[in-house]
């Protein structure tokens, strides 16, 4: 992750199609906002079909068919070369986790940004506290473990094998929080000097979103 401070990992697991067909591992490079044009030319109802043939490397098909089958859209999206190794994950043997409600994640991270640049975000055993200073003052936003009995989303769960404290930037922060549409808990894993790693589990064992991030060096811009 040396020459990246950000990564994410969108994972659908195969029982979530209708129809999952694939013999053996392949990796496809596709560039995001091209694929982002071509989704946005699928109708709300359409079913939505991803093709890749070993004899046509260089391209992806993308099938939409309405819902009365009277409309079918087809599209070929250019493929582009990606070196892997640049997109490995950095998993960890995480020593602190907190999970919390995914709102309350999203609203702490826009109330900071108005106070600072970056969160130092601390986990111990009795909660976990986000902190920020800049030109204007600091916060300070402190959770308590704790359980809910009528909402099981919104409660704080700890789980700790040693105390951990880092420094984040609050713009990428802010962006991964937009996930929080996705589902209704979010789980911050954290180690020293790692990278921190948030997770979305999408309903239903649907899949999961995972954004890394590196900590902050100190003294180093946002």
């Amino acid at each position: 992750y040396s020459s990246h401070i950000s990564l994410v990992c969108f994972m659908v697991r195969s029982s979530s199609f209708e129809v999952y067909q694939c013999e053996r591992n392949v990796s496809l490079g596709v560039k995001i906002d091209s694929l982002a044009k071509v989704l946005k030319c699928a109708a709300a109802d359409d079913s939505v079909t991803l093709k890749a043939d070993e004899n046509e490397p260089n391209t992806m098909d993308i099938l939409f068919e309405s819902k009365k089958n009277d409309r079918i859209s087809d599209f070929q999206l250019k493929l582009m070369v990606i070196d892997q190794e640049m997109l490995g994950i950095p998993e960890s043997d995480y020593r602190s986790t907190v999970e919390m409600s995914s709102a309350e994640f999203r609203r702490i991270m826009g109330d900071l940004s108005t106070m600072g640049d970056s969160v130092t975000i601390e986990i111990n055993k009795g909660g976990a506290s986000f902190s920020t200073k800049g030109d204007i003052g600091s916060g300070n936003i402190c959770l308590q473990k704790s359980a809910s009995v009528d909402k099981p989303k919104d409660g704080v769960k700890i789980t700790m094998v040693e105390p951990v404290k880092s420094t984040f930037s609050l713009k990428f922060l802010n962006i991964f929080a937009k996930a929080a549409a996705l589902s209704d808990t979010v789980v911050l894993s954290m180690s020293e000097e790692y990278p921190i790693r948030i997770e979305f589990a999408i309903d239903k064992d649907v899949g999961y979103v995972r954004y890394y991030l590196a900590p902050k060096i100190e003294g180093q811009d946002s």
